[in-house]
């Protein structure tokens, strides 16, 4: 006879304003099996936390029903305070009584009586429930990082500095990513390859760091604990090992395209490395582009190299490595300025890479269907920057001169759900702001105007910044701007002043775009490759926002970066760190504990139809051979690898058989459950 506690919670008002949870208990209590009930204000407290274990201890439960909030909340913590009492935590179950029934009716009446089910359901159902046991697995304590920006070189430092070898996946020919490109850093307006370059070299010189840079990720099979990376190294046609990064290739190569370190505003050698503080400090050649491979000719690079190491035979690697976890710091992209009204002419499908493909080769810039002179942040920053084309004077692209007035257009493409993306990019205002600033310490007379439609500055010393930015010389506008066009080698602007409700007209030398920053090209394609969820928009998907903001959908892959959502780098570089410290969490075990709601064959029922390894999305089962004692083969058997189910219990759907079941959620379970039910709501 089972000995069932029921214990249904207030949770405040959340629950009892729409629910009598007297009421409940009070029904609940005549229920067969049930030995013990209780109506408390708040069960997850301390105090509750203890009254569920003296009942288990007390009354010698044999399994308890907590009738208060979603499972994904507390579930894990009412099953360790029975462990804690002595009872199996898998005989514990959660009736969803806040988001299923207080949070979703205004009727009282109503709300308790569909709370009364849901906890009648949930009593049948741990009636034919069993003690489960969870899997233990072993660890392999090594970490694989995808993309080498701040966000991944901050997690690969702690990680490393916590004794725990790291690799970093980077596609770029070096580390750094969008920061590598900044001139200088709110709110602070510290340099930015000041505080980046160091970390870079320390990350090089870390004994338990290995760098893959131009390389790729392209496959991740295995789960928590136990992953196997695929990764290919794309050939750089050098010979790493030998190189000494001299620079005499890339300084006596005579064939030069587009940058993209520099954002189509300078031109770089086809065997080159991205920046002067480049790691590792070891070019590429853009095979695309150098004449050796397109027409077998020049090779004066391998002529002038010393060491010898140019390697024009190169052909990409595959190498495969052994992880425990992944974190994954791809980092973001501006959008491209799809906005015809700016002189814009980039298609909203056109990434970078097509776009210097298909356009820029056969159109010069300053025909190409745009106004030269209006330029996005990232493009601004290189102008701005001392490593950058200008040497840090703020030059116009069109003619080399220097700007007297500039217009910046905050929100283009950010708040927009006709042409851009419906979220606030949230570090535009404050990268507006020190823009204008760089602009006024490189132009000291000149004129600078903003055009807002909000000021969104949020993090500490921010607010500050802005009222500094306006304090020294910039004109902030609070209002659209209509259209840009050409006035003869200016720029007018049409915009109005809502404050004032009159049209301002500014003639500008250059215009700078605050556009919205977005997810990389192929952020669906690595979430894909990686199995992890994303959003409408491309970002990746945390488990939690506020519980779970580091952790993805699947066990051992944590999130770092503007790739889960827009960002500024100190929030950025916390979450890498946050991240880095659930995986020192994960490794500081010999092994883990998996949970065991997965599914299991009874293999002597299995037909062989294989529909199982069809549907799973984890590739969890297997085929097995089964032989006897005399290892004679009998037959083919369906297998299920507990590390790598997520108990999403397609399998068992599939199966003809019905050989498969759901620990946890087995047909007896269910069918209890749904016979359970009186009506009470529909």
């Amino acid at each position: 006879m089972a000995k069932i506690g029921v214990f249904v919670c207030q949770c405040g008002n959340n629950i009892a304003r729409t629910v009598d949870t007297a009421d409940v208990a009070e029904t609940t209590a005549e229920l067969s099996g049930v030995e013990f009930v209780k109506d408390y204000k708040f069960m997850c407290s301390a105090p509750g936390q203890e009254m569920f274990k003296n009942a288990i201890k007390e009354y010698n439960l044999d399994g308890c029903i907590v009738s208060a909030c979603s499972p994904k909340m507390h579930e894990a913590t009412f099953r360790t305070a029975a462990e804690d009492a002595g009872l199996n935590p898998f005989k514990v179950e959660i009736a969803n009584i806040r988001e299923q029934c207080s949070w979703v009716h205004n009727d009282k009446e109503i709300g308790t009586a569909k709370s009364k089910d849901l906890t009648k359901m949930m009593v049948e159902r741990l009636k034919y429930s069993r003690p489960l046991e969870r899997y233990q697995m072993p660890v392999t304590k090594r970490a694989l990082i995808v993309g080498g920006g701040i966000a991944g070189i901050q997690a690969a430092l702690d990680l490393a500095n916590a004794g725990i070898p790291v690799s970093i996946v980077e596609r770029e020919p070096s580390l750094g990513g969008n920061m590598a490109r900044l001139s200088e850093t709110f709110p602070t307006l510290d340099c930015s390859q000041c505080i980046l370059t160091p970390r870079m070299v320390s990350v090089a010189n870390h004994p338990l760091i290995t760098i893959h840079s131009y390389a790729e990720l392209e496959k991740l099979d295995g789960y928590i604990g136990n992953f196997r990376a695929r990764i290919r190294l794309k050939a750089k046609s050098v010979i790493e090992e030998d190189c000494t990064g001299c620079g005499e290739c890339w300084e006596k190569c005579p064939f030069t395209v587009e940058s993209e370190f520099e954002m189509g505003l300078n031109k770089r050698s086809v065997i080159y490395i991205p920046f002067p503080q480049a790691v590792p400090t070891v070019p590429v050649i853009d095979r695309d582009n150098c004449p050796k491979f397109i027409k077998d000719k020049c090779g004066l690079c391998a002529k002038v190299c010393g060491p010898q190491c140019i390697d024009f035979t190169q052909q990409d690697r595959i190498i495969e490595e052994e992880f425990g976890a992944v974190i994954v710091a791809t980092g973001f992209k501006l959008m491209p300025n799809v906005y015809k009204e700016y002189g814009g002419y980039r298609p909203p499908h056109m990434t970078p890479k097509k776009l210097t493909a298909k356009i820029r080769k056969t159109l010069p810039r300053s025909t190409a269907g745009r106004l030269v002179d209006v330029i996005n942040g990232l493009e601004f920053e290189r102008l701005a920057s001392a490593s950058g084309p200008t040497g840090g004077e703020i030059l116009r692209p069109s003619d080399g001169k220097k700007p007297e007035t500039v217009v910046f257009i905050a929100c283009v493409g950010s708040r927009d759900c006709n042409k851009g993306v419906e979220y606030c990019s949230k570090i535009c205002c404050m990268y507006t702001a020190k823009h204008t600033m760089l602009y006024q310490h490189s132009v000291p007379n000149g004129k600078s105007y903003v055009f807002y439609m909000d000021i969104r500055a949020g993090g500490k010393g921010y607010e500050e910044f802005i009222n500094r930015a306006q304090s020294e010389g910039a004109n902030y506008v609070r209002g659209r701007v209509s259209r840009l066009s050409k006035k003869g080698d200016k720029i007018l602007v049409k915009g109005a002043d809502t404050f004032t409700g009159h049209a301002i007209d500014v003639e500008a030398d250059m215009v700078v775009l605050a556009t919205a920053m977005v997810p990389q090209e192929n952020a669906i394609d690595v979430a894909k490759t990686l199995g992890i969820g994303y959003d409408q928009h491309g970002f990746f998907s945390e488990q939690h926002p506020k519980l779970m903001p580091v952790e993805s959908s699947t066990g051992g892959i944590f999130l770092a970066g503007a790739c889960q959502g827009v960002k500024d780098i100190p929030e950025t570089v916390a979450q890498a760190s946050a991240a880095a410290s659930k995986v020192m969490q994960l490794f500081s075990r010999e092994e883990l504990l998996r949970e065991p709601e997965v599914a299991i064959v009874d293999q002597s029922n299995c037909m062989n139809c294989w529909d199982c390894v069809t549907v799973c999305p984890y590739n969890a089962i297997e085929r097995e051979e089964k032989t006897d004692r005399r290892g004679h083969f009998l037959k083919w058997a369906a297998k299920v690898n507990p590390g790598l189910c997520q108990g999403c219990g397609l399998c068992n759907t599939a199966c003809r058989s019905k050989s498969i079941a759901l620990q946890g959620y087995t047909d007896e379970q269910v069918y209890a459950q749904i016979t359970a039910f009186e009506g009470a709501f529909v």
